[in-house]
């Protein structure tokens, strides 16, 4: 089995069928898309395949060490993941083509309107896991 990350973003990828962005959505949207996450997650749960899966808050800082003595440096002129990424989710499955069947499945959340997003969603192998090779 390899492991694959979901990235969520929240902007940065081609625009979603239904685009309308979640601070839009009423109370009832964003509860029915946050079940249909958990869901899925759940469902994962029960074949082995779910790892992990996390909503990320917009707030974020940037810090990198600046040298002894020097006071940390934050922020810069560059896009922030805060601005980004809206959550991830872990996945391990047997075969690449089974975490974009996943990713395919899960780009389907309801959104606005409870209509599918069909967001595009980023499917990255995480490092030192061998993919699982098939023909």
């Amino acid at each position: 089995m390899a492991k694959y990350l979901l990235l969520k973003h929240y902007r940065g990828a081609p625009a979603s069928v239904n685009n309308a962005p979640m601070d839009q959505w009423t109370p009832e949207e964003i509860t029915a898309h946050i079940q249909y996450m958990r869901d899925f997650a759940t469902r994962l749960e029960a074949t082995g395949e779910f790892v992990d899966e996390r909503a990320l808050s917009p707030e974020g800082t940037f810090v990198r060490y600046d040298g002894e003595g020097r006071p940390p440096v934050t922020d810069g002129p560059f896009a922030e993941t805060k601005d980004l990424i809206a959550g991830w989710m872990v996945i391990d499955v047997d075969t690449y083509e089974r975490a974009i069947e996943l990713a395919g499945e899960l780009s389907a959340a309801p959104g606005a309107g409870g209509k599918p997003i069909h967001e595009w969603l980023e499917l990255r192998p995480l490092y030192g896991e061998t993919p699982t090779v098939t023909e």
